[in-house]
């Protein structure tokens, strides 16, 4: 049997808030999942799932390890995820192959948006 990967875990104070702020993103609907809990796509999903996991202390520091996202518009997604709730961290690089930006959630979890030329 081959491994696989089949989700992200993001520890979050307030899992539906953060759950819906990714889902909304994303486009990817909640499926089967457990109380307190939040799991976005189902299990056997092209894509691997969201998981929010409730924890009681609210995230510290710069995470290690981050999701990036990819848009048509880096500007439009910029705005998408400050009217979510998610604001720009002011960290863009330009680059010949494109633009990656640093934005971070509503809990402040750092991800990339980038726009691929």
């Amino acid at each position: 049997m081959a491994n696989r990967w089949g989700g992200v875990t993001i520890d979050c104070v307030d899992v539906q808030r953060v759950a819906g702020f990714w889902s909304t993103l994303l486009d990817r609907r909640p499926g089967p999942t457990r109380p307190g809990w939040v799991y976005l796509g189902h299990p056997g999903d092209p894509q691997p799932r969201l998981v929010f996991q409730p924890v009681t202390e609210p995230k510290r520091g710069k995470a290690r390890l981050h999701l990036d996202v990819v848009v048509d518009d880096i500007d439009r997604g910029i705005a998408q995820v400050i009217a979510l709730g998610g604001r720009f961290t002011g960290e863009r690089h330009d680059y010949d192959e494109g633009v990656v930006v640093v934005m971070a959630d509503p809990e402040d979890h750092e991800f990339c948006l980038a726009q691929h030329y």
